[in-house]
């Protein structure tokens, strides 16, 4: 290696089945009142009030922000620091998908930093005071956000995503239970999974990889490959929930280590304009970047294609990335993953922001980092490609 690099995780992590049951006992070696950060369909799933009892058991205690309904904003953030400050909590727990723990680690951050959240974006403001705890609980198998130091929250003003990383938004405590994922419905487990599928591939594929990333970064496309389609078809199958539960995690060590690439460079922009979910945007995105970015990487390729044709030995680097190439495209046409036409996305609205979104994938530096890095031209012309982008050829359909 060149120059050292550096793997941080969360300074502890719960994994397995029941494991939901240690946020009580974590949180009161950590505060004495919890802002409990979830949505509306946790709390009818009963998610919530199952920790505010766990809470309660260990005499911590507990009041509750449910106002998450879309991907993170700065707007979820200011009425859920408000919250925290009336209420005098000195915790946050975040109990949901990458939305909840992204705004949670804002308001851990902004509790003791003060500001506003998009200070902190591009290192225009350091993170110098200790966040508040905060204890993530993933219930989706996909962001991986629960072992990242990077939240997205999105500008109500300028609709700009924006990506913030710094050591601060590591949540001190990851707990990941696989059981909390068995009410993930098959449309979030199929966009979930592959979005994880897709933080493993760009860890892997970044130019900022480095030997602890790769060794996760493969455990990770293992897991999921095998096992994502038996969690879509049978949502009840709970080695293979708890299988993509781990993939997730580790995908998330993986990419919040060595950074993403293209996909979530140009992922962004879409979620924040046209308001698609963060994992659907990247799943519709993955195999035409892999596409475009395929000469680039042949060698890293050929490795992730070996996972999906373990058996074949024989086959070239050339030949193995191919496979990675067109069974991602497979496994995404299984998914019934749509391309952004069949989302609904207005085809003059899309070409209108083509632009603004060209600029601001640029700005947000991850596509520095994919193996081919494209002009702006080439980013443009690639957006275009991805609105129509076929999965499978009119004889492959029939």
């Amino acid at each position: 290696m060149e120059k050292p690099a550096i793997f941080r995780v969360p300074e502890a992590i719960f994994y397995g089945r029941g494991s939901y049951e240690k946020v009580g006992v974590e949180a009161a070696q950590r505060g004495s009142k919890a802002l409990i950060i979830s949505d509306r369909i946790m709390d009818q799933l009963g998610y919530v009030n199952e920790c505010r009892e766990y809470l309660e058991a260990s005499d911590v205690q507990s009041v509750v922000y449910l106002g998450i309904a879309s991907e993170p904003t700065d707007d979820y953030v200011a009425e859920a620091l408000e919250i925290f400050q009336k209420e005098q909590c000195d915790l946050v727990i975040s109990v949901g998908g990458g939305s909840c723990i992204d705004t949670a680690k804002a308001i851990a951050v902004l509790v003791t930093n003060g500001g506003y959240i998009g200070d902190y974006m591009g290192g225009k403001k350091l993170a110098m005071q200790a966040p508040v705890p905060h204890i993530a609980i993933p219930t989706t198998a996909g962001t991986g956000s629960e072992a990242t130091d990077v939240t997205v929250i999105t500008s109500s003003s300028t609709e700009v995503k924006m990506m913030i990383k710094q050591p601060a938004f590591m949540p001190n405590v990851a707990i990941v239970d696989p059981l909390l994922t068995l009410s993930s419905p098959k449309h979030v487990t199929s966009a979930t999974g592959v979005d994880a599928l897709s933080h493993a591939v760009e860890a892997y594929l970044s130019k900022k990889a480095h030997p602890m990333t790769d060794t996760i970064a493969l455990s990770a496309m293992r897991l999921i490959v095998e096992n994502i389609l038996t969690a879509y078809k049978d949502g009840e199958n709970i080695d293979a929930r708890e299988a993509m539960s781990l993939g997730a995690l580790q995908a998330g060590m993986a990419f919040s280590n060595a950074s993403v690439c293209l996909v979530h460079g140009m992922s962004r922009p879409i979620g924040a304009l046209f308001h698609v979910p963060h994992g659907i945007s990247n799943a519709m995105l993955l195999p035409a970047v892999l596409e475009f970015s395929q000469d680039a990487c042949v060698d890293r390729l050929a490795d992730i294609g070996r996972i999906f044709n373990p058996n074949n030995e024989s086959l070239s680097n050339k030949d193995a990335a191919e496979i990675a190439v067109q069974s991602i495209k497979e496994l995404c046409l299984k998914l019934q993953i749509p391309n952004l036409r069949g989302w609904g996305i207005d085809e003059e609205a899309f070409q209108l922001a083509v632009a603004k979104m060209t600029t601001d994938a640029i700005d947000s530096g991850s596509p520095a980092n994919n193996p081919r890095v494209p002009t702006q031209v080439e980013l443009a012309e690639l957006y275009h490609v991805c609105y129509d982008y076929q999965l499978a050829t009119e004889e492959e359909k029939v």
